[in-house]
């Protein structure tokens, strides 16, 4: 009677999250509503205001994504010049964001990144992720980002974790003679 390797037990799959149920039927759906809208305008004003349309966010969303680029850009240089260590993105972020949205050629889209280019709006948004980021971490679980001490772990091939850590030989501890080469 022989006997192989035995096979292996792998833990049960976790539930898949709403957001990675729901995100790609909420992405079709937009798409869909984007191009139902670009035709119901070609309908009403035509086919080349729709494509003038187009081109203008093309054009608008680069120079609000330029422009928002060299203000992070110069805010970074500035604080490397104080030897301070850069403020939060200042709307930077959401303001590219806003310009990437713009650039997608679509109606809606180009309705939400002329949204998020509103101060009000931008700063609303900053405090609100930045809260939600804030819980987020002191909720995390271990092994989490949270946990990032723990990730910095080494695993052996038998599941077996050592924790350790690098140290360097003195130049007076080197072996005499040449190393040998590392391929051939």
């Amino acid at each position: 009677m022989t006997t192989g390797a035995p096979t292996p037990t792998y833990p049960a799959r976790p539930r898949r999250s709403r957001l990675r149920t729901f995100l790609p039927l909420g992405v079709a759906a937009w798409l869909v509503l984007e191009i139902w809208l670009l035709t119901v305008v070609a309908d009403v004003a035509g086919g080349f205001t729709v494509f003038l349309l187009l081109i203008a966010g093309l054009v608008l969303g680069t120079v609000v994504i330029k422009r928002a680029g060299r203000r992070a850009f110069q805010a970074l240089n500035e604080a490397l010049q104080r030897g301070t260590t850069p403020a939060s993105g200042g709307g930077n972020g959401l303001m590219m964001l806003g310009g990437l949205l713009i650039m997608l050629p679509g109606l809606i889209s180009d309705a939400l990144g002329l949204l998020l280019l509103i101060p009000p709006v931008q700063k609303a948004l900053s405090r609100r992720a930045e809260r939600t980021l804030e819980r987020k971490l002191r909720e995390a679980n271990p092994g989490s980002l949270g946990d990032a001490f723990q990730q910095a772990r080494m695993h052996r091939p038998d599941g077996k974790v050592v924790q350790g850590e690098v140290i360097r030989d003195e130049p007076g501890d080197a072996p005499e003679g040449p190393r040998p080469p590392l391929a051939r």
